[in-house]
This record gives C-alpha cells, structure tokens and sequence, in this order.
C-alpha cells in the first residue's frame, strides 16, 4: 500500500477556484484525487483521468460520511485532507444577518471539523496522513467589510494549530495555508453575497466594500495554478510544514504581525474608508 498511489480529497472544488487547480496539480504528481463540490455540476472536467468528481455537502454529516466511505471502500485509504470549501459575506459586520453569520461558520469552521472528524479514524488507522486547511492572511489581520469571513478564517487558524498538536502522535501532519491574493471567483461570489442592511449606517462608505471586495484580485495576485504548484510541492513533502503564507499581499500581512495592532488596523480602515 505503501507504493500505491496517494489519495487525495478535496472541498470546494468548483471550477475557477484554487480548490480547482490543487486537484488538477495533484494529479499531475501522480495522486488519485476526490475532488468535491456541493453540485458537481460547477465542476468542470479535468485534463487527468486520475481525478474523480463527487458530490459533497460539507455541511451534512451524512453527506460527508457517505463520500468518505466511498472513497475508503474504493481505495482502501485516504492519505491527504484538504478542507477548501468556504464561503464569503461581505459588508459591515453589524449588518450581517444572523442566518449568514451561521452559514458562513457552518461551511468555514464547522465543516473543517465535520470532515477531518471523518477522516482522522481513517489515517490513524494507518498511521499517515496530512490534512491541509485553507484559511486567509485576513484570519490573522482582519480588514474592513469582511468581518464575518475574517473572524471564522481565524477560528480555522487556531483549529489547524490545535490539529497540528493533538494529531502529531497518531503520525497525522496538519498544515494551515494562509492565501493572499489567489485568482479565483471570489470576488464575483462576494458580490453576489454581500450584505448592507436597508438602513444601513454605511451609506458612505459602500463605494469601499466594493473595493475591498475587489481587492484580492488585483494585479498582484497569484494565479491558481502557482499557488496550487507551490502548495502540493510542500504537502507531498517527507516533512510538510506547519505554516505556508502566500499570494498577492501575503508579505504585507506578514510584516503587520510585527508591527504595533492599533496602527496596522488604523492603515487597513483608512485603506477602505472616504477620507474625512
């Protein structure tokens, strides 16, 4: 089994995304790949045969528990977890309806722990595997206008690290990944989901939740497929790292960690507020 190809599942794997390209790059280095999405139909077709499409609901257990068994009882193993799936509300965090509060936790937070929860048992079995969650620079610096996806990006973070301790003895790797910038349907599915309150208190500065919304796809930011090489480089890795920053503005992000927290959050609001 050893000298059998790895198998890989992955979430959130509609087309356009970096759930997308990481498939497409692990099957280019030999991996049998799962790769997942609520409607399979958003997935388009891959260049590899080694890639197999399901349909997957990262927020229902039995969903979550059928594919995982699936996946067991066709391969006998599942090596490499890459909790992807995720989504995005956009606008000020006071006008944010409780129901998206809940959604955006649900397929964030909760899903990270629902599907690993499944698959643990598994690589214990064995004694191998890697788990990569898929968390943002905003989870550890939070911007303006993206509150509710910061917050649970930064519960992610804190749930990789715990993952990364209490896993280490069953010889499970756990790496957190902290996109930047990444080219990808983010932005289009931020506006689509973007939430002002009809009484909002603002007006004023809606003109600067749309340029935050846009923000992550400037000129700066990484291509999918170079994100997707440099990521699967590490995690096929003997030794994968706890810990990987990159994309547009990840070293940005990085130097505010060093930097005073008051001043860091005082240059991002001024960064997306009318100048008064």
């Amino acid at each position: 089994m050893n000298d059998s190809p790895r198998v890989v599942l992955v979430t959130g794997c509609s087309s356009g995304g970096i759930g997308y390209s990481l498939c497409e790059e692990f099957a280019r280095k030999g991996c049998v790949v799962y790769a997942t999405s609520r409607n399979v139909d958003k997935i388009a077709d891959f260049k590899s045969g080694l890639v197999h499409k399901l349909a997957l609901d990262v927020n229902s257990d039995e969903s979550v528990a059928e594919v995982v068994k699936h996946i067991v009882d066709t391969e006998g193993k599942i090596d490499l977890l890459v909790n992807n799936a995720g989504i995005t509300s956009p606008g000020p965090l006071i006008d944010q309806p409780l129901n998206s509060v809940k959604e955006v936790y649900e397929t964030n937070v909760f899903a990270v722990l629902r599907v690993s929860k499944a698959v643990v048992p598994i690589m214990a079995k064995h004694g191998s595997g890697t788990i990569i969650n898929i968390g943002s620079i905003t989870g550890e610096t939070p911007t303006p206008w993206s509150g509710l996806y910061s917050s649970s990006k930064a519960a992610c973070t804190s749930i990789s690290e715990v993952l990364f301790m209490e896993l280490k003895p069953f010889g499970i790797s756990v790496m957190h990944i902290s996109p930047g910038g990444i080219k990808s349907h983010i932005a289009d599915n931020g506006l689509a989901r973007m939430q002002v309150a009809p009484d909002t208190l603002y007006t004023d500065y809606i003109p600067f939740i749309f340029k935050r919304i846009q923000s992550s796809q400037d000129s700066a930011s990484m291509p999918s497929e170079v994100f997707a090489s440099r990521v699967v480089a590490k995690a096929l890795s003997k030794r994968p790292p706890r810990y990987i920053t990159l994309g547009g503005n990840s070293g940005l992000f990085t130097l505010f960690k060093w930097l005073p927290r008051g001043l860091v959050l005082y240059f991002l609001f001024r960064s997306f507020s009318p100048r008064k």
